[in-house]
């Protein structure tokens, strides 16, 4: 399928339905990368899905792209522009809601898959929006409360299912800081799975067998 000129740049696999209108996976990369990354996993996940993935509004130089800048200075040691990460949450919130309408897309059954930065903007989406997402893949990321809105914990997260994992060895981000998640989404009454496997900062065959055999129940 052709792309259409939407606000954000994004290759699609369509679906193989061919009546209805088909449940949508999100494809979000991590800092640094770009829209053909996670795209990669696109042909073994399940067909009923339409798969879109999103190149990232910012570029970095020398190449690649982001969501937010990361900022490394002496002073301050790394810091997230968190200003920058809600004005993405909006230009992804923009752009699910031109893909489902141009694309014609089930509204109520969307998916989003993260990968680093990229799942740190899917969980402020589905937490922050519970309404707008059924499912959230979150790999390797963590669950950053300054960048969700507020009142969040009010909302109705009752429809809302999360699988998380992360790479027990994870250089980029702390494991710890992973393993606060299912602490938070037990509070909001979020449905969950959180795994971890003997990884760095990546997807092992295992982790993309797990939350592919998760995804397939719960499209």
């Amino acid at each position: 399928m052709t792309t259409a000129p939407l606000s954000l740049e994004h290759i699609i696999r369509p679906s193989k339905l061919k009546t209805g209108k088909p449940p949508v996976l999100f494809m979000l990369h991590g800092y640094g990368s770009n829209e053909d990354d996670l795209f990669s996993f696109a042909n073994e996940l399940p067909e009923e899905l339409c798969i879109i993935s999103i190149r990232a509004p910012y570029t970095l130089q020398p190449y690649g792209y982001a969501w937010y800048a990361i900022n490394f200075d002496a002073e301050n040691g790394k810091w997230s522009d968190e200003e920058q990460a809600i004005e993405s949450r909006g230009k992804i919130l923009t752009f699910v809601d031109e893909a489902c309408t141009t694309y014609h897309l089930d509204v109520n059954n969307i998916t989003l898959l993260g990968f680093s930065q990229g799942t740190i903007l899917s969980y402020s989406i589905g937490l922050s929006f519970p309404e707008k997402v059924k499912n959230i893949i979150a790999l390797s990321g963590y669950i950053n409360e300054n960048i969700l809105v507020d009142g969040y914990k009010n909302k109705d997260h009752s429809q809302l299912n999360i699988y998380a994992s992360h790479g027990t060895v994870d250089q980029v981000i702390p494991l710890e800081w992973a393993q606060k998640a299912p602490l938070l989404l037990d509070v909001l009454g979020v449905s969950h799975i959180y795994e971890e496997f003997p990884i760095g900062h990546g997807v092992s065959p295992q982790n993309f067998y797990s939350f592919r055999k998760w995804l397939n129940d719960k499209i």
